[in-house]
């Protein structure tokens, strides 16, 4: 697993904590939000995070499905920390279970800040359940292959 450093809450920059990064998980999505993806007060909105989540989310499920998918669950979003303009933000995706006709997926997001003295926080787990579907939208049973 990769290690890098992220500030205790009373850290100043020499004192630093390490983050794993997640070695069981698959990086699925790159992303850096944008000045319009923020509200007033400068934080990304939840929405936009939830949007991006999604997607990576449904990566593997469609590998997996070798097919259409569709969102059929949101189980779990936590907001871990607020993300910002400019944070560079990794997801990684690991399946928790296949059934008959859906994948369950979580999801880990990290954003790495100041890049001159590079902090990687955590600031989303969240877990999916998508459905494979037919031509359609209706159920279908995930290949075994």
């Amino acid at each position: 697993m990769a290690e890098i450093s992220s500030p205790t809450p009373h850290a100043d920059a020499h004192h630093l904590s390490p983050v794993q990064l997640p070695g069981d998980r698959q990086l699925v999505l790159r992303v850096m939000p944008m000045p319009a993806d923020a509200n007033g007060n400068g934080d990304i909105f939840g929405g936009w995070i939830m949007a991006q989540v999604d997607l990576a989310g449904a990566v593997l499920p469609a590998r997996i499905a070798k097919g259409r998918i569709a969102t059929v669950a949101v189980n779990q979003f936590i907001f871990k920390q607020p993300v910002s303009v400019g944070d560079l933000l990794s997801f990684y995706a690991k399946v928790e279970r296949i059934g008959t006709t859906s994948i369950t997926v979580n999801v880990e997001v990290y954003a790495e800040r100041n890049p001159a003295n590079l902090q990687v926080v955590k600031v989303t787990d969240a877990n999916l359940t998508y459905v494979a579907i037919d031509n359609q939208g209706q159920p279908r049973k995930i290949p075994k292959d």
